[in-house]
């Protein structure tokens, strides 16, 4: 089961708001709120919590940045095996903020440890104290602005009142438009499988519109699951599955200093253990898993920020996975190949200009490209029936397929990316203002 990307890549190429959310329910072990702190001068929700009762297993990747976000710093410096709670906000990076951004990170975690601590003792026959390594922190938006730690800490108690120990779609969705920033839909992605004989749940939210180039994950993504599996294979499942997905995504060629992709296990669904992610009985959920960040991340693509292209870069028959990635990424980050598009002209010779620079040795005399089906390059030369208006009409679609055949190898990748726009360039002249 999971969420019809097709049918959301339809609705994107008609100029439509994104509406066919399947109805994700309640995942055992998690409860989500959402609430405004007024971080954008409005009543829109900027602020998600996401409450883990009995705690949960849980890895993360960051960012490759070598200037790390202030909350990526307070993430990696908690040694713990359980988090109790996610909290995100949008419209500020904490990047940049240095010392004051750290500290509210701590003042953060120690006034959410101590409401949450207190919930326990009210709601739970076990009750459980939870300290301030237990919590972790997403932030996103603009850099190098204070961080806003009063607004956020005087909505921490809403925050919690609004807890909500059963989900359903709507609650979800709030969740995801909270944390958006240039996004202009939430973005969800559910699958449901197997361990074993237990059926478990994985869902997860993403947001990401500009600023996405993989060197990790390229944008906030959670996945939650009610699956029981250690930290340890959670770790190897979401590294291994971040390769061909969230790693495999560019808008717009650069990589953010708040990147974050992170699995939380619940362990409620209570099925066999996992000693490893060899064991067979993980072969479903590890699939499964991939289905929902590869979901993810061709959502944030389909709505980079100006988007009217959704585009998949196919590179086929290489030596190395690392030579097709090298061809892939630079025909996706060229900006004259990218407006090219965004103006339905097939113009492949810049194509063929990317490739050349991707620095991949190359033998013309094995070398295809088509677009879609269309063939426009056979084995070095132009294909002699290649008809230039066929290939325009093929650009004046939603998402396009370019396909590129090196002939050298069996090693395959895809990269996701988008158009660029005149749309894109109005977004981040005006983002700050």
């Amino acid at each position: 089961m999971g969420i019809n990307l097709s049918n959301f890549l339809a609705s994107k190429s008609q100029n439509r708001k994104m509406s066919q959310f399947q109805d994700l329910d309640h995942l055992d072990g998690l409860s989500v709120s959402s609430a405004s702190a007024n971080l954008y001068n409005s009543n829109r929700d900027d602020l998600a919590m996401f409450y883990f009762r009995d705690g949960a297993n849980f890895a993360s990747v960051y960012t490759q940045s070598k200037i790390l976000s202030e909350n990526i710093k307070w993430n990696l410096n908690q040694k713990t095996q359980k988090i109790f709670s996610l909290v995100v906000n949008a419209r500020n990076a904490n990047s940049f903020t240095g010392e004051q951004g750290y500290r509210s990170m701590q003042h953060l975690a120690d006034l959410v440890s101590k409401h949450l601590t207190e919930k326990q003792k009210q709601d739970e026959d076990d009750p459980k104290i939870i300290k301030s390594k237990n919590i972790i922190f997403g932030c996103t938006g603009t850099i190098g602005e204070k961080f806003p730690e009063e607004k956020i800490k005087s909505k921490i108690p809403d925050l919690i009142k609004n807890i909500k120990y059963t989900q359903n779609k709507y609650i979800w969705i709030k969740a995801a438009s909270a944390i958006m920033t240039t996004d202009t839909e939430p973005k969800i992605a559910m699958e449901e499988c197997k361990i074993g004989n237990t059926l478990v749940k994985i869902y997860g939210i993403a947001k990401g519109s500009g600023m996405i180039q993989p060197n990790m994950a390229t944008t906030l993504g959670y996945v939650f699951t009610d699956a029981d599996i250690s930290n340890d294979v959670l770790k190897k499942l979401l590294k291994k599955n971040i390769e061909n997905t969230f790693n495999a995504i560019s808008c717009d060629g650069d990589t953010s200093t708040n990147d974050m992709i992170s699995i939380f296990s619940t362990g409620k669904a209570k099925n066999s253990l996992i000693k490893s992610i060899a064991d067979k009985k993980i072969k479903s959920f590890d699939e499964s898993l991939n289905k929902v960040l590869l979901n993810l991340a061709k959502r944030v693509v389909a709505d980079g920020e100006g988007a009217s292209k959704f585009i998949s870069i196919n590179v086929l028959n290489t030596k190395s996975e690392n030579d097709a990635k090298k061809i892939g990424f630079s025909i996706a980050n060229s900006p004259l190949v990218k407006t090219a598009i965004a103006g339905e002209d097939p113009n492949w010779g810049r194509i063929i200009m990317a490739i050349g620079k991707s620095n991949v040795d190359i033998n013309l005399n094995k070398l295809s490209i088509k677009f879609g089906e269309l063939i426009i390059i056979n084995k070095g030369k132009v294909y002699s029936q290649y008809d230039e208006n066929e290939a325009k009409n093929y650009m004046k679609s939603f998402a396009i397929n370019i396909n590129v055949d090196v002939g050298n190898g069996k090693k395959n990748f895809t990269v996701y990316t988008m158009d660029l726009t005149k749309e894109y360039i109005n977004i981040n002249t005006d983002y700050r203002s």
